[in-house]
This record gives structure tokens, C-alpha cells and sequence, in this order.
């Protein structure tokens, strides 16, 4: 109570339920958007790394096709890509307005930035170990479930916490344009009216989500790095 007093007392004007409900917003967004971003990133990555020159799935059109759309999507700013997908999203979604509606192009714009993290780290994985899994009998599928991407978990999940900040960043301005979340209350409730108490909390709001994401993503990738 004292402590919900001095916030009352320091930052008379801010909205407290407002920011809270900004806040799940924005964490509904983020964490849906990384899930389907790991997913998407992964296949992405795998698509690229084994239809490369000298891989299990050697297949220059289709390794062609794969880093020329990672490669179109990964270049449009995340703030044009929203505009360029709001025909997209209309038809998914239903509506270009909501946290909803912001996923498409959260996904769309990340997916393609992890997909290369992921390539990167499956090069990382030592050719020996695919070549002994080889010489042992293991068919294509063992290799990249049971070699694979186990080696490359760590790199994977360092990847993934890169992406995840970034896709905070990304609500943030998906939040200008009707998304919801601390975006939106930091431009409407803050730059708008002049309110810069809003824009400050809100700022340390998505600061706090940020730490919380880089101490879990580090967590995990040391529970995983066998060296």
C-alpha cells in the first residue's frame, strides 16, 4: 500500500490498470510471436542448411527460393512490412487492429532474422560427428533430430533470445499503428497528450521484459553448453 502511494505521489499520471493491461498485452504478443518464430525459424534454417552444397538435401532451386524470401523479408523494415501485410492480417485475423492482429507480421518479420541465426549454428555443428552418426546407419531424420539440432541447441536458444528482445522492440512500433500494448500507451497516452510520466513507465516496462527474456534465454543456453 505505502508503495502503491509513492508511485501515486511520484507518477500522478499515470494510469496504473491501463499499464497493466498494456503490459499483458504486449507479453501476449511477445510470447506467442517467439513460439512461432522458434517454429518457423528452425524449419527455415533446416531448409537452408540442408539443401546447401554438400549437405543431406542438396538442392540448388530450392536452397535459391528459401534465402531469397529469408533474404526479402529479413531486409523490409518491421514498420513498412506491418503496412505491406494489413490486406494479410485482414483476411487471417479478421480486423488490421488488437495484439491479434499484430502476429502475422511480428512472425513474418522475425521468422527470416532467426532462420539465418539457425543456419549459423548448424554449420557450427562439427561435420565428425554427422559423418560418425553416418558411418553408424543413421538415416536423414535421426541426423537432424538426434545430431543436429541437439548440438546446436545452445546456439539455437542464444539465437532465439536475440530474436525474442527484437520482437519486443517490434510491439513497440506495432503498437502506433493499433496493436495494443506498451507501444501504443507510450505514443497515444504519452507522446500525444503530452504525458511524458506514460512514456517513462512504459519504457521502464518494456526495459523489465527485456532483462526477464536475456536472463532466461542465457538460463537455458548454459543449462544446454556441454563444453
Amino acid at each position: 500500500m505505502m508503495f502503491n502511494n509513492l508511485l501515486e505521489t511520484w507518477l500522478p499520471n499515470v494510469k496504473w490498470d491501463t499499464l497493466w493491461e498494456a503490459t499483458m498485452e504486449t507479453l501476449y504478443m511477445s510470447v506467442l510471436a517467439v513460439a512461432a518464430t522458434f517454429v518457423l525459424g528452425i524449419f527455415l534454417g533446416l531448409t537452408l542448411y540442408l539443401t546447401d552444397k554438400g549437405n543431406l538435401w542438396q538442392n540448388k532451386v530450392i536452397h535459391a527460393i528459401t534465402a531469397a524470401l529469408v533474404n526479402v523479408f529479413r531486409s523490409i523494415p518491421f514498420i513498412i512490412l506491418i503496412i505491406l501485410l494489413i490486406p494479410f492480417t485482414t483476411f487471417l485475423v479478421g480486423t488490421m487492429l488488437g495484439p491479434s492482429a499484430a502476429l502475422p507480421a511480428l512472425v513474418i518479420g522475425a521468422a527470416p532474422f532467426y532462420a539465418r541465426m539457425v543456419e549459423i549454428g548448424l554449420r557450427e555443428v562439427d561435420k565428425g560427428v554427422i559423418e560418425a552418426a553416418q558411418s553408424m546407419g543413421a538415416n536423414q531424420w535421426h541426423i537432424i533430430f538426434k545430431v543436429l539440432l541437439p548440438e546446436s541447441m545452445p546456439a539455437l536458444i542464444s539465437g532465439i533470445t536475440v530474436t525474442s528482445i527484437a520482437l519486443v522492440s517490434y510491439t513497440a512500433m506495432a503498437g502506433v499503428i493499433g496493436a495494443g500494448g506498451l507501444g501504443d500507451l507510450a505514443f497515444r497516452e504519452g507522446f500525444q497528450r503530452t504525458n511524458p510520466d506514460v512514456t517513462f513507465v512504459a519504457t521502464i516496462a518494456i526495459l523489465i521484459i527485456v532483462f526477464i527474456l536475456q536472463w532466461i534465454g542465457d538460463w537455458i543456453t548454459n543449462k544446454l553448453d556441454k563444453r
